[in-house]
């Protein structure tokens, strides 16, 4: 199941596609992580959805990853009494603490931390976006604001604060349960909703313990504030447009997506580009040409992932979506303005022995015309220091950590071989010949260069470089 593209592919589980053999068919058109929204998936489900990805996986041999996707706050509105309402440009409209019906005049909201944190000249954007108010008076238990966007509103539409700093963890008691649920089910990565700040990353990491890598969603003003201090505390990021581009004005969002994916690729850390990226697949076989458009600039820009949502977990074409997909990433990756982006855009090594071997291996590897670069790695860092070089050439990542091999199908271009640890170098040098040859990244007779870390099952301490030849010997596989 090796794969002809670099960039990743995440398909989003759900009714369209929850049954093994859908599951397999996925696979085998191109996804290499499946993500589960505790949204809609209830913990039975998501146990049994694991245990069938788990078996998909036993069957092909490869390790696939699981990213369970946290559902966060929802902030929403309470009930009317009679029904939807107009809400008129102009008028008035309180949002307050008192458990009754609301009316054209104001509505429960049943979330006091927001009440406590409005500030005078700060918006509320309710239904997606499609109604905007500002606060014009707050009153500890009440705010009267002044409709600025007018329309429909009905019961339990959601709320989004755009410029208030909201005193309130990512995670809900819902939350909390689902990722216990989760990470004792074994999965590979949290994607955690709502993060305002890195405590928040900091906070998820507590309970899970290392047994999973969390992927910060970046989803609202706030956590592009302070976007460098969560990368650094994240494993990865994704760049959730749909939310943003409700928080943010639309124009924006494409060059956030960019300085997120440059940002992400300088700390050696995956980034995810997520939402409607082939939006009209849920109802039609085909993408439209811009939606074709937006998936190859990700890919251009050098993202290690991209999603699909609603089209693999909803829509009536799960399948085409993600070999669509998968069509696009090998056609850009085919093109030599593709190479000549990603390599503008590499980042200076940082000043540690494992980024200095990872670009001297790319550049030794591009300069020889070498077939591979071959990584031994326990933790997947050295895997993820020479992903983050981009180089030409497919790079092998060989583990004997299963979790680590799950954890690093969201990375791009690391192709990722489970196998027995190294007994020493000559075991390492024959061995990774032998992968390289069966697993068609070099004949008999071409070259790999080998990164690894010396003591060998030493995390993080990548500091060998070794060019080794493709024998007859490693042909007799």
């Amino acid at each position: 199941m090796r794969r002809l593209r670099r960039i990743k592919i995440l398909a989003t589980l759900g009714p369209a596609s929850s049954d093994s053999a859908m599951i397999r068919k996925l696979f085998e058109a191109g996804a290499d992580v499946f993500r589960i929204n505790m949204s809609h998936t209830p913990h039975d489900k998501m146990r049994e959805l694991v245990k069938t990805i788990r078996n998909v996986e036993s069957s092909y041999g490869r390790p696939i990853g699981i990213l369970v996707d946290l559902q966060g706050p929802k902030l929403r509105l309470g009930s009317f009494a009679n029904g939807p309402i107009q809400l008129n440009n102009g008028s008035n409209f309180v949002l307050d603490s008192i458990k009754e019906p609301g009316d054209e005049t104001r509505v429960y909201l049943p979330h006091p931390e927001i009440l406590a944190a409005l500030k005078v000249g700060d918006a509320l954007l309710l239904d997606d976006g499609k109604v905007r108010l500002i606060c014009e008076e707050t009153q500890g238990d009440r705010a009267v604001t002044r409709v600025v966007i007018g329309g429909k509103m009905s019961d339990r539409k959601g709320v989004s604060l755009p410029d208030t700093d909201l005193p309130m963890s990512a995670m809900t008691n819902k939350d909390r349960a689902d990722l216990e649920a989760a990470c004792e089910t074994g999965i590979d990565w949290v994607a955690l909703s709502f993060v305002q700040r890195a405590e928040d990353v900091v906070e998820a990491k507590r309970m899970i313990r290392g047994r999973a890598a969390v992927m910060a969603k970046i989803e609202k003003p706030q956590a592009i504030d302070r976007l460098e201090d969560i990368l650094d505390v994240s494993d990865a990021l994704m760049v959730a447009r749909g939310d943003l581009g409700v928080e943010m004005p639309l124009e924006r969002v494409p060059s956030l997506q960019k300085q997120m994916t440059r940002m992400a690729r300088r700390a050696g850390k995956p980034v995810v580009v997520a939402t409607q990226m082939l939006e009209s697949m849920i109802s039609s076989p085909v993408p439209t040409r811009a939606e074709v458009s937006d998936v190859a600039t990700a890919v251009y820009e050098g993202a290690d992932a991209i999603m699909l949502s609603a089209e693999s977990a909803a829509g009536k074409y799960p399948v085409e979506a993600v070999s669509t997909m998968n069509r696009i990433g090998e056609e850009v990756e085919r093109d030599v303005t593709y190479r000549t982006v990603v390599t503008a855009q590499r980042p200076d090594p940082e000043a540690t022995a494992g980024d200095a071997i990872a670009g001297a291996a790319r550049q030794i590897a591009e300069t020889l015309d070498l077939s591979a670069i071959i990584c031994w790695t326990s933790s997947g860092s050295t895997a993820l220091r020479v992903a983050r070089e981009r180089p030409k050439v497919p790079v092998v990542a060989i583990t004997p950590s299963l979790h680590t091999g799950r954890k690093l199908s969201a990375v791009w271009g690391v192709h990722c071989v489970v196998a027995e640890d190294a007994k020493d170098q000559d075991d390492m040098v024959e061995r990774a010949g032998r992968i390289a040859f069966r697993d068609g990244f070099a004949k008999s007779g071409q070259r790999v260069i080998i990164v690894a870390g010396v003591p060998l099952g030493t995390p993080g301490a990548t500091n060998m470089v070794r060019i080794a030849y493709v024998g007859p010997s490693d042909a007799d596989v």
